[in-house]
């Protein structure tokens, strides 16, 4: 009965709420927003936990404005990705502005493939429509395997609906289509800044322990690849953006140094961007590693994304 209620909001969002006039939209989206953050719900403590170690030195009125202005902004997220399908090629274009640009295409010129890494900053299904459209680059993703299966399907078509060729996150089978797509000279967009698998490589972040994925810098290992860190933030009615420098794979080392070397690089763009615009990042879930609950044995147990 919950998958088939969720499946059904998520369903009424896309059928419904891309019908209304843009400013019902917003409206609707910060009424949203400032309902669910005066209800002090477990996302919204989270949030604000999470934004105390990006601002260590912010009063709780000062947390508590930013935890406001995230949910206003996460709102802004869903509400827009409500809409995406209906937008115009020029209103996406209009609606956003990236800096950096030449490190995406000199990469993909080079014609080995570029691998873009995000945080969950602003709106990266904006970006990616943006990047399909403006720059008419399509590009392959991964999704994690949603339940009710018909959601993970909706989230599926809607970003294939935008310029992307989407793959199921499980058992580690996309790394070869992904490894195979920027052989080719492809562009894979992955969205980065929280793992709490096994395979996680564990980082410094906003100077405690976190973990992050390890497929970007191995892929970029793997195929020679570009690894190139993009952050994002609203700035009024325009999404900004910035692409980061390449990060560049270290000539000494094993593949392990490496990679947790390249990790960290990722995690130390996504952190610049973040505590620049901390109301624009969506974590409202666990992680640093000593905020997850340990299981009996000393392992982690971290909440679904």
């Amino acid at each position: 009965m919950k998958d088939r209620l969720t499946d059904g909001l998520y369903g009424l969002g896309w059928s419904t709420v891309k019908k209304l006039p843009e400013p019902v939209a917003e409206r609707l989206g910060r009424t949203i927003a400032d309902t669910v953050w005066k209800r002090r719900g477990k996302g919204v403590l989270r949030l604000e936990s999470n934004l105390a170690r990006v601002v260590p030195d912010a009063t709780p009125e000062r947390l508590a404005e930013l935890s406001r202005a995230g949910m206003r902004s996460y709102l802004r997220y869903w509400m827009e990705s409500f809409r995406l399908p209906s937008w115009s090629r020029e209103r996406v274009r209009d609606g956003v502005d990236v800096t950096g640009v030449h490190h995406l295409t000199a990469g993909l010129e080079a014609g080995k493939g570029v691998v873009v890494a995000l945080p969950h900053l602003g709106n990266w299904d904006l970006a990616g429509a943006w990047v399909a459209g403006k720059l008419d680059t399509p590009f392959t993703t991964v999704a994690e395997r949603l339940k009710p299966e018909s959601l993970y399907d909706r989230f599926v078509a809607y970003r294939e609906s935008l310029g992307m060729e989407v793959l199921p996150h499980t058992g580690g089978a996309a790394f070869g289509t992904l490894a195979r797509r920027l052989r080719a000279g492809g562009l894979v967009c992955l969205v980065a800044d929280r793992d709490l698998s096994a395979s996680g490589v564990e980082v410094k972040f906003f100077g405690d322990t976190a973990r992050m994925p390890a497929g970007p810098a191995m892929l970029a290992q793997h195929t020679g690849a570009a690894l190139l860190p993009v952050t994002l933030w609203y700035d009024g009615p325009v999404m900004r953006g910035r692409i980061h420098p390449p990060v560049d794979v270290p000539e000494t080392g094993t593949r392990a140094e490496k990679t947790s070397a390249m990790t960290q690089a990722l995690a130390d763009a996504f952190a610049t961007g973040i505590a620049e615009h901390p109301e624009d990042w969506h974590m409202l879930q666990r992680l640093w590693l000593a905020d997850l609950e340990p299981r009996p044995g000393g392992a982690a147990a971290g909440e679904a994304s």
